[in-house]
């Protein structure tokens, strides 16, 4: 079990170097930020653009499919399985819903006017062929709040998870950095710490990869001890399991001691007196032409994807 393969988490692709690597990380960034509210208060066709959308923009990024395949398999069969589940299970209303009873029923329980109107007086057609439950066969009941629920939590979780992955995949850890640094200068009057800010990210950005490491690894040692499992039964699992995450924490606490230590002896003290210039940012044509098609992005969202 190769963690740093199965999940790439916060890895960044250094080849091949697509088209996406190539964009300002800025602009990057503006795209990333878009893409995770504008699913907010819209409608389900938008949701599912968007997903959709991430799909396609992996696809033309000529991307490996080495490098994606597997994590987009697991966490489309996920969101489909949450979309499943959720649209079935209740709608979370404790009421009874009833159709209403038909007037020509209710007139005919009035005295002393009994038989004045015909069983079919008050048969008016639906305006709409609007339903609340859409499927009722036997135990298994959809109704459109469960549905819509469905898919609001399954479209959210995609687009999150994959999205952000797909930035990190394509934007180096300083890139990020920098852009973070640049766009949050002007906070810097209402001193706030920009530069902290952004070094915290950079140290964030590159401890996941070592939080991936450390799991593999103890995973690995569990496995090459042969431990039989059944003869542990649930308690001595569980134990088994808690030494292995008290160990993960030790060795996570050591390494974030060692990182610590390794500043330290480069003389590091804060980060405005070590500042470091990874990049210098500079938009070209193909970030302008990303920063139009995030307008018209943007106009479809609010003509198209707002909820009716």
């Amino acid at each position: 079990m190769d963690l740093l393969k199965t999940l790439p988490i916060g890895l960044y692709l250094e080849q091949p170097i697509t088209w996406l690597h190539r964009l300002d990380p800025r602009v990057k960034l503006a795209w990333l930020v878009s893409i995770l509210i504008s699913p907010i208060l819209a409608n389900a066709a938008w949701r599912f653009f968007v997903v959709g959308f991430l799909i396609l923009l992996t696809l033309l990024a000529a991307i490996p499919v080495r490098v994606w395949r597997q994590q987009m398999g697991l966490l489309l069969f996920l969101c489909t399985l949450m979309l499943v589940l959720t649209s079935v299970l209740p709608d979370g209303l404790a009421i009874s819903y009833q159709s209403p009873v038909p007037i020509a029923e209710t007139l005919k329980e009035i005295e002393p006017f009994p038989d004045q109107f015909p069983p079919d007086a008050f048969d008016l057609p639906q305006p709409t062929g609007y339903r609340y439950v859409v499927i009722d066969q036997g135990p298994l009941r959809v109704t459109q709040r469960s549905l819509e629920l469905g898919i609001r939590v399954s479209t959210l979780i995609f687009t999150l998870i994959y999205g952000t992955n797909l930035f990190l995949l394509t934007t180096a850890a300083e890139e990020v950095t920098v852009a973070l640094e640049v766009l949050m200068r002007p906070l810097r009057t209402l001193r706030v710490p920009v530069t902290e800010i952004a070094l915290t990210v950079t140290l964030a950005l590159r401890f996941i990869p070592l939080v991936l490491e450390e799991t593999q690894n103890l995973i690995r040692s569990v496995q090459t001890r042969a431990i039989d499992w059944k003869k542990l039964g649930f308690r001595g699992s569980a134990q088994v399991w808690l030494a292995v995450v008290e160990r993960l924490l030790k060795n996570l606490l050591l390494r974030a001691e060692q990182t610590a230590a390794a500043m330290a002896v480069r003389g590091f003290t804060t980060p405005n007196t070590h500042r470091v210039k990874w990049s210098h940012l500079q938009l070209r044509s193909v970030d302008w032409i990303a920063l139009a098609v995030l307008v018209g992005f943007w106009y479809a969202r609010i003509v198209w994807g707002g909820e009716g």
